[in-house]
């Protein structure tokens, strides 16, 4: 079984057991979140599709971590004019695995 979530901005396709990378949310290691509604949702033989939304299911998962991706540098150059500028940038991520994937289907 999978379902299609949206956080951060993103939808993502999801399965129990499995472990995927997010936009930052506001938990701690431990917690438990639970992402309701879903906008789409398959179990093996009946798919759900939401319009907007899939009511009365619900993906329940568990922050592993909150951290840091790699770093990405940003170079700006303007060629005889004597610009550089060198920066960079590491975007915050929060780390999920999912535990559960439930509720009646419409």
């Amino acid at each position: 079984m999978y379902a299609v979530i949206e956080t951060g901005g993103k939808q993502y396709r999801v399965a129990e057991g499995e472990t995927l990378r997010v936009e930052k949310l506001p938990a701690s290691a431990g917690d438990k979140l639970t992402f309701d509604p879903l906008m789409f949702a398959d179990d093996g033989g009946g798919v759900t599709l939401g319009r907007p939304h899939v009511p009365g299911m619900k993906v329940e998962a568990e922050v592993l971590e909150q951290g840091l991706g790699k770093k990405i540098i940003i170079f700006k150059y303007k060629r005889r004019k004597s610009y550089r500028r060198k920066t960079g940038h590491r975007q915050p991520f929060t780390a999920l695995k999912i535990t559960a994937i439930s509720g009646a289907k419409a």
